[in-house]
């Protein structure tokens, strides 16, 4: 470390002791390591004065992306300590470095080591990252020095047959499209001009297993492209339990819903690094040009770092600006999200108020409507349960200040997770192809492609992108442009009238989402006006009536 030079610590960084693993000694002092060093907009974004007012990509490079100087300056800080640059995006507010352990050890002031876990070794911090003092207020974010596993699938494979891996499908499991159809997707679309980009950190899809399973639909595969993130690839491990039934769980039910939209599907490693940087390049991809991201993977915040929710989300209002919209899983542990303190905590990325969170039902069609659904709970079957909660770390939304959204267990005054939610129960889950078995699959993780299949048929409908829905969502019609759901639970918060902490604001009724969208000035990203609400009495009178019906 050159002598004398003002160090401050970057705030967010700290980073506590991996649960469930072993330090085994220090990293490699010589193991040559990439690191992506995040860095703050050239200005904060302006919120248009209504919605659907998107900026291109180009433009928000160059308006909103990385100065050229923070740039500079970073550059000269690698270069003071032995960094290579290998890339850098104004776009994508990233610069990554490249070079030794040892080298990032002195220019960061931290201690890499090796740690083994159950599922293998990995390279970890503890405490602080400081950084030069001329840096404080440029680097947000610095990420890869630690790389330990960040994220979980949140699909559930049927355990209907207990001495199968996989279930066959049954008579209470639905393809895709018989879910869009009681959903009442609007007709007369199928996601043409639209690119759904999907997040991925680890497995793969077999070419062969999509070609059979649209086939078997009666349909066309999708065009399906696959992007490497920090040199992942597509890597099927040939066994439907792992990620590979994300992956093609994913595939499957957004080319369902949308077969003539793009597919592009990010591969990174399932690391904090890789998450951001599959986020950023799906956001800022000027080729395949994402208008939806759909993310099936995520955690409790409780084991991310501030800098990691910081950078991400910020990652997420970007995408806000030039239209392109983020949905999330919700998670599929119930109220606890599977964190160790077995408390009520919400899951992340679903968490970020610029992202669409998505939690789920168990749903009952009879014909092809809908005859009966709830908030999934097969927690005591051991089949998991619909996420949601209240963050701790995210301050609660001004589109979500007349939503009855309870304090966090802290007694924080959070954002309310989900928003909204659809089938995810796997006794009533997706049937699906998988490593050429046919399986039974559900989980939140079918429900984020499922609305970013939606998304891309209204986007095509209404000639725009809707972008940033969640404004919008919450300030429409809730009695007609989506199912109120006031039944079940998720362990700590119940179903009820109006928005809750396991379904949100409901389940779909595309075609009146459509129609609301297409008609209805959107309002203001930033907040709406009370005229433009719901008043929760309607809310509740609204979902009492679909309550008696049902």
């Amino acid at each position: 470390m050159p002598a004398q030079e003002k160090r401050v610590v970057l705030q967010g960084s700290e980073r506590v002791a991996m649960p469930g693993a072993r330090e085994v000694g220090p990293a490699d002092p010589k193991e040559r390591i990439e690191v992506t060093v995040f860095l703050r907009r050239g200005s904060s974004p302006k919120k248009p004065s209504v919605a659907r007012q998107h900026l291109s990509r180009t433009q928000f490079a160059a308006v909103y992306g990385t100065r050229p100087s923070d740039i500079q300056k970073v550059r000269a800080f690698a270069a003071k300590y032995g960094l290579k640059v290998m890339q850098e995006s104004r776009a994508r507010r990233s610069v990554v470095l490249s070079g030794t352990v040892e080298a990032f050890t002195h220019a960061f002031d931290v201690q890499l080591s090796r740690c083994e876990h159950p599922g293998g070794i990995c390279r970890i911090r503890i405490g602080t990252i400081k950084i030069p003092a001329q840096l404080d207020g440029i680097v947000e974010g610095v990420f890869g020095l630690d790389n330990r596993p960040q994220a979980q699938a949140h699909f559930r494979i049927r355990k209907s047959n207990p001495n199968s891996v996989s279930a066959q499908a049954s008579t209470n499991s639905f393809t895709a499209l018989q879910v869009a159809q009681a959903y009442n997707f609007p007709a007369g679309t199928d996601g043409t001009g639209q690119t759904i980009g999907i997040l991925e950190l680890g497995g793969g899809y077999r070419t062969a297993d999509l070609n059979s399973y649209f086939q078997n639909l009666g349909m066309a595969a999708p065009k399906v492209t696959a992007v490497s993130v920090d040199g992942a690839t597509n890597s099927p491990t040939g066994s439907a339990s792992g990620p590979d039934g994300e992956v093609e769980l994913d595939i499957e039910v957004a080319g369902a819903i949308a077969p003539a939209a793009q597919i592009a599907m990010y591969f990174a490693p399932n690391t904090d690094q890789g998450f951001l940087d599959a986020l950023t390049t799906a956001v800022h991809d000027t080729k395949l040009k994402p208008s939806i991201v759909s993310i099936s993977w995520g955690g409790p915040e409780s084991s991310w770092t501030q800098q990691a929710l910081n950078a991400f989300s910020s990652a997420c209002e970007d995408a806000s600006t030039i239209g392109v919209s983020i949905l999330a899983a919700s998670g599929d542990n119930g109220s606890t999200d599977g964190a160790p303190s077995g408390a009520p905590t919400v899951d992340f990325p679903a968490s970020s108020p610029f992202v669409l969170g998505c939690g789920g039902t168990r749903l009952a069609i009879s014909g092809t409507t809908i005859s009966s659904e709830q908030a999934w709970n097969e927690l005591s079957a051991g089949e998991g349960a619909t996420g949601g909660g209240v963050s701790e770390f995210f301050a609660l939304p001004t589109f979500q200040q007349t939503a009855n959204v309870p304090k966090a267990p802290n007694g924080f005054v959070g954002r309310g997770v989900p928003d909204v939610a659809g089938d995810a129960d796997p006794e009533s889950g997706y049937n699906v192809l998988v490593d050429g078995q046919q399986t039974v699959i559900g989980g939140t993780s079918a429900v984020a492609p499922l609305w970013a299949g939606l998304l891309a048929r209204i986007n095509q409908a209404l000639g725009t992108n809707v972008g940033y829905l969640n404004p919008s969502l919450y300030a429409a019609n809730v009695e007609t442009t989506l199912h109120d759901i006031t039944a079940g639970n998720n362990g700590s918060y119940s179903a009820g009238p109006g928005w809750d902490a396991c379904t949100g604001l409901g389940t779909p009724n595309g075609a009146a989402l459509l129609a609301a969208l297409n008609t209805n000035a959107a309002p203001a990203q930033q907040g709406l006006s009370g005229k433009q609400k719901m008043k929760p009495a309607n809310r509740k009178a609204a979902g009492a009536k679909r309550k008696k019906k049902s």
